[in-house]
């Protein structure tokens, strides 16, 4: 896969999803969430957005289980997307904090962080992935600190396990939908450090990149994924990141 153009001059205009095509963004409140709504609602080949997150209707909560069947349930008719993002997941929360160390491991923020970066997601993959269009994409925003093989620092287990994990699930998940849907595409991306509440408390922060432009090009790296991609892990600079 090639890099994105620079996000910054060119208009965003995805190729790869036909003439209006349909576009459904789950976990939409959040800054990336967002930014992608307001990006695809840019494009003139978009002629329509879903936006599912816990404030929308039907509502659509991770940590609520039958709250994911219910929604996919309650927007079948509106299937086939060409289109589902999946722009969720938890760094940091009150009483939940990346551990530096094995003594800072707790089960119940670790329990929460799966919960949220891989549980839930792994069942938004099982009601969700009916509702993509047969030569369609989906996309879940992972982490390159997922990567066990670049694992080189430590500390942030949980973040970096449930990381790992939805990964795992995404790929196992693709391999299984390509023999019924072969030219689908499922993507595991790596959106950077983007403007928002979840890199606002850490270092790097500063360098941080706006959402809206971090939102155009992860749309441009998956708009010029093919099917060969599907089950990879990439940057938003298109990069293949190891496992």
């Amino acid at each position: 896969m090639t890099a994105p153009p620079d996000s910054n001059h060119s208009a965003l205009r995805l190729q790869s999803f036909g003439a209006n095509y349909r576009a459904l963004v789950i976990g939409s409140s959040g800054a990336l969430g967002q930014a992608f709504c307001a990006q695809l609602r840019s494009d003139t080949g978009c002629a329509q957005v879903t936006e599912l997150s816990r404030h929308t209707l039907p509502a659509l909560d991770l940590t609520d289980p039958p709250s994911i069947a219910a929604a996919a349930q309650a927007l079948a008719d509106q299937g086939p997307y060409q289109l589902i993002l999946l722009a969720t997941g938890i760094l940091h929360a009150p009483c939940i904090a990346p551990e530096k160390s094995l003594a800072a491991i707790e089960a119940d923020a670790l329990q929460r962080v799966f919960q949220i970066n891989s549980l839930g997601p792994a069942l938004v993959l099982r009601h969700f992935l009916p509702l993509l269009d047969a030569s369609g994409a989906m996309a879940v925003l992972s982490a390159k600190v997922g990567s066990i093989e670049d694992n080189r620092l430590g500390g942030w287990y949980a973040y970096r396990a449930s990381k790992a994990a939805l990964n795992m699930l995404l790929k196992t998940a693709a391999i299984e939908h390509a023999r019924q849907r072969p030219k689908a595409r499922l993507l595991s991306l790596h959106p950077g450090t983007v403007v928002s509440k979840l890199s606002e408390p850490f270092r790097g922060a500063a360098n941080a990149r706006p959402a809206a432009q971090a939102a155009a090009e992860l749309l441009r790296v998956i708009d010029q994924s093919s099917a060969q991609d599907s089950g990879g892990f990439f940057s938003y600079q298109g990069e293949r990141l190891p496992w």
